[in-house]
């Protein structure tokens, strides 16, 4: 039982120090036609790992523009801390993320760089089930950077879990654009 006051208290304070997080990061919250906030949240940035060929043969290469997603970790821990059951859990984090992807196909659609952006990126330990929202799973090669997101996911993973966590393991998400609008495009 204390452990739940403990991740409640954890979480309140990472409420606090996520809107200085948002800022500095240059987030925007990606909403639905409806001006409902997402689950996610993005910025353009520009890969920096080694060239990836996606199954539609979408070529990521260095330097290319991607939409760099974030899901909105204290927004999601909150409503799954309700639920014991993981399975239960996965589904919310599944159906929050393919709700808001065709809100993401609208941003990029809107954006002034819609034919630069090549796809989607995010780095993620939750990857189980990605494959059918279209994400491509690719491990990060370099030891160094692997380390510092294994290290920067280790609290999601330890507020989010029931169970005792081992170091999550990261891997770059990758989505092409075309799959994207194919999926959930209007």
């Amino acid at each position: 039982m204390k452990s739940i006051y403990i991740k409640q208290f954890c979480i309140s304070g990472w409420s606090m120090i996520d809107p200085i997080y948002f800022h500095f990061t240059r987030l925007h919250h990606v909403k639905k036609k409806c001006g409902i906030k997402t689950i996610m949240r993005v910025r353009l940035t520009r890969y920096k790992g080694r060239d990836v060929v996606l199954s539609d043969g979408t070529e990521i290469c260095k330097n290319d523009v991607l939409l760099k997603v974030h899901l909105h970790n204290v927004k999601l821990l909150r409503e799954i801390m309700k639920y014991n059951s993981e399975l239960r859990k996965a589904k919310i984090v599944y159906s929050k993320v393919k709700d808001s992807l065709p809100a993401v196909a609208d941003y990029i659609q809107l954006s002034r760089l819609d034919g630069e952006i090549k796809g989607l990126i995010g780095i993620t330990a939750l990857y189980k089930g990605c494959k059918r929202l279209g994400f491509e799973p690719h491990p990060i090669i370099n030891p160094v950077y692997k380390k510092l997101k294994q290290t920067s996911l280790l609290p999601i993973s330890l507020l989010s879990s029931n169970k005792q966590s081992n170091l999550p393991v990261p891997m770059y998400l990758f989505m092409s654009k075309d799959t994207l609008f194919e999926k959930y495009g209007n």
